[in-house]
């Protein structure tokens, strides 16, 4: 069997979870990589077949998307024409994490395209979401990859086809420790806005790792950075807590290190609105943006935030499974290994 692994490459943790999924996939048949977008800082121990422009949210650096450098990185008729050319119909399977290119192209054939992200289990009408409603954002989030069946992974179970994260080996592998620090990543933050605000709480140490430094520097209590998985990993087992924005993966990561985890969803940023919901009803901290007005939540939070405790087992094979059973073309899903004793 063919199958298609489409993953989004616009932020970190679609290709991190991909690290997972993968293998799991492997285990059904030949397996090509498609990646779209130009803002992940994260490498993958598998070969990529396809690496496409994609369409791409560029990350600002005053809390929100930067909407004249994304306008200006847009290559529509380079997107169209990729859609267009791609040759989904060679597959006997497309499983997509949040790609629009082979989702759209799938649309356009009249072909199946089957979600395993984040994203479609936000969409989810019994996900959390946040007081005020944004119905553009919605729009957005809702045809940004369109697909024909679909299998999410949110902060809690909360409906059929919607599982606990999936938590990467790296992470599973940790022992956790406090070592009294506090890990930071805010990519829609510039450098000096974060050691600006955090510089006010002088008596905690923050490790920043930073999206738009490559050269590490130290401001007082303020260590910053530049992004490294394995530096990432090492200082968030050891840390008491994580600052991060309201993506998806590193809240789970460090929810299920035990740590105490305050999120700050990116302005105008549907998503990561929704997110924010979620990881406070897991225990997580919010504010809204960094800065002044909430320095006496995060100073709460320092001082009686809660280190939250999660269950995430590890389920991928299973889902990998039922997802195989039901789309998977018949005859064909069956794992190499029972391919290989003529079952």
């Amino acid at each position: 069997m063919k199958i298609l692994f489409a993953i989004q490459g616009t932020g970190n943790g679609h290709l991190s979870r991909a690290r997972d999924i993968y293998p799991e996939l492997a285990k059904y048949g030949d397996v090509d990589v498609l990646i779209s977008g130009i803002q992940a800082d994260v490498a993958v121990p598998f070969s990529v077949k396809y690496r496409l422009y994609g369409m791409s949210f560029i990350f600002g650096k005053k809390g929100g998307v930067d909407l004249i450098d994304t306008a200006a990185k847009l290559r529509l008729f380079r997107l169209i024409k990729d859609i267009r050319e791609f040759p989904v119909e060679k597959y006997d399977l497309v499983i997509n994490d949040f790609e629009p290119v082979s989702a759209w192209a799938c649309k356009l054939k009249k072909l199946p395209c089957i979600s395993l992200s984040h994203q479609c289990a936000v969409l989810h009408p019994a996900a959390p979401k946040p007081a005020k409603g944004d119905p553009m954002g919605k729009l957005v989030l809702e045809q940004y990859a369109p697909v024909t069946a679909a299998y999410g992974f949110h902060f809690k179970a909360f409906a059929p086809n919607i599982f606990t994260p999936v938590i990467r080996r790296e992470i599973r592998d940790l022992s956790p420790t406090d070592e009294g620090h506090y890990t930071v990543y805010l990519p829609s933050y510039s450098d000096e806005a974060i050691v600006k605000h955090l510089s006010q709480f002088p008596n905690i140490r923050w490790h920043v790792f930073s999206k738009h430094n490559r050269s590490p520097f130290i401001t007082g209590n303020v260590s910053v950075s530049k992004i490294d998985n394995r530096a990432f990993i090492e200082s968030m087992a050891a840390c008491t807590g994580v600052l991060c924005g309201a993506g998806f993966e590193g809240p789970a990561e460090a929810m299920y290190l035990g740590k105490k985890v305050l999120v700050i969803p990116m302005l105008t940023q549907y998503e990561q609105h929704c997110n924010a919901a979620g990881a406070a009803a897991m225990g997580a901290t919010v504010v809204n943006t960094l800065d002044e007005k909430h320095y006496n939540t995060i100073r709460r939070w320092l001082v009686e935030g809660s280190h939250i405790s999660v269950d995430y087992p590890d389920n991928t094979a299973d889902i990998i499974a039922q997802i195989m059973q039901k789309h998977a073309p018949l005859h064909k899903h069956k794992t190499k290994a029972t391919l290989s004793v003529g079952v």
